[in-house]
């Protein structure tokens, strides 16, 4: 009993030793192992069998207390430390890579995948899309900045975009509406067209016949394209597609150019007028020259 006190004391006053600061973190290392050698040594000069739990994968050295096993190895507590920052890892959860420990902080901030979007580690659920990696909650419109839901999303410029945004932005648009052209659709005139859009500017008429006029960018039927045009005839009110005569501020087809009286055609626009009417010179005689 007197050998054990003895021993004890001298144990509280290597402990007590220990706790003055040392110069380094070698010298700590360097002490601990000597203090742990003394005392196996003195247990034994006791008579005491100390039998080790294992030899430390790190210093190689006999395990006498607290024991870790992890990575299907032993380690004293002290010595099963992160790879990296070198901190004790413990009992706290830890990573292992290539057969080596680190701590949940360092693993990520060297293995882990990037956000895309904020470049930070991806700890938890990771979304991958357009080759890149990204927090869920940080894949979203480039455009309206709205998570994408069960649409999904399309892409343009390596930049993602809803649906709705897609369409708005990029989408050939109507001539006549303007509003995106998402299916069905006719090309005309250097643009495309949704098909109830494309009508006559006027009438708003569709062109049954397949067959249309072109003034000013828009589409027109036959009847209000000469209209506008200044190409109807002034007495059958139909478009002249051929030979015209121009008369009084107005254009004739040549059989409708006719006197108001006899209504004989009115041979190379030869007329006489009255009241804004055409008369042959010799109607015009018999009826205005009293």
């Amino acid at each position: 009993m007197a050998h054990l006190s003895e021993m004890q004391a001298k144990v509280s006053v290597k402990a007590d030793t220990s706790r003055k600061p040392l110069p380094d973190q070698q010298d700590h290392k360097a002490s601990l192992d000597s203090m742990l050698g003394d005392l196996e040594q003195e247990l034994q000069d006791l008579g005491i069998a100390t039998v080790p739990k294992g030899y430390c994968a790190s210093c190689q050295k006999p395990i006498a207390g607290k024991v870790i096993h992890a990575l299907g190895q032993s380690w004293h507590p002290e010595h099963f430390v992160c790879t990296h920052c070198k901190e004790e890892l413990g009992s706290s959860p830890f990573f292992e890579r290539s057969g080596l420990a680190y701590c949940s902080k360092d693993y990520h901030r060297l293995f882990s995948p990037r956000c895309a979007y904020c470049a930070a580690p991806i700890t938890d659920k990771v979304l991958t899309a357009m080759n890149k990696t990204w927090h869920p909650e940080h894949f979203f419109c480039s455009h309206c900045g709205e998570v994408f839901g069960a649409e999904g999303f399309h892409e343009k410029d390596k930049k993602p975009y809803c649906r709705k945004d897609f369409l708005a932005m990029f989408s050939p648009k109507c001539g006549g509406c303007n509003r995106p052209v998402l299916e069905n659709y006719l090309s005309a005139m250097n643009t495309v067209w949704h098909p109830e859009c494309f009508v006559c500017g006027d009438c708003f008429s569709s062109f049954s016949s397949g067959s249309f006029f072109e003034l000013d960018g828009r589409p027109f039927c036959e009847l209000h394209y000469h209209h506008r045009r200044g190409t109807l005839c002034h007495d059958c009110g139909q478009p002249i597609t051929g030979r015209c005569i121009s008369a009084m501020g107005h254009k004739f087809h040549p059989e409708h150019f006719v006197c108001a009286f006899c209504l004989t055609q009115l041979p190379k626009g030869i007329f006489k007028e009255q009241n804004n009417k055409t008369y042959c010179e010799k109607c015009f005689t018999k009826l205005f020259s009293q």
